[in-house]
């Protein structure tokens, strides 16, 4: 089965770093402009989530939330969580360290939206 969210392994490296420091995070990815559609790492708890927020998976431990209207948007892409050297403007816990979380995508195959449309449509938050 194919995931809708995956890490590279920098991203990883760089997300257990941080869970070292900061303890058990977590990812928002909304929709906006400019950093609005970076995706956002925050410590567990930290950024409230809610029905309207739908739950793609889980990334090196950590749960990835998109709110409902982008995920309309993307859900023919799979996102992948990569990391950048700069900093973006916002609250994401990696933002001290120079670098910065940044969303790549691709589309899925034929066969991945069979998949993944067998699967059922992704949870939504509490």
């Amino acid at each position: 089965m194919v995931n809708r969210v995956e890490i590279t392994n920098k991203a990883a490296e760089m997300l257990a770093r941080l869970k070292s420091q900061h303890g058990a995070l977590m990812f928002h990815q909304s929709g906006g402009c400019c950093d609005g559609s970076s995706p956002m790492c925050y410590p567990a708890g930290d950024f409230r989530v809610g029905p309207q927020d739908v739950l793609l998976g889980e990334i090196a431990g950590c749960q990835f939330y998109i709110g409902a209207a982008q995920f309309e948007y993307w859900r023919h892409t799979q996102l992948i969580i990569d990391v950048v050297p700069g900093r973006g403007s916002g609250f994401s816990v990696e933002a001290p360290e120079g670098v910065r979380f940044l969303t790549r995508s691709r589309v899925f195959t034929d066969e991945e939206v069979s998949q993944l449309e067998a699967a059922g449509p992704p949870s939504r938050a509490a």
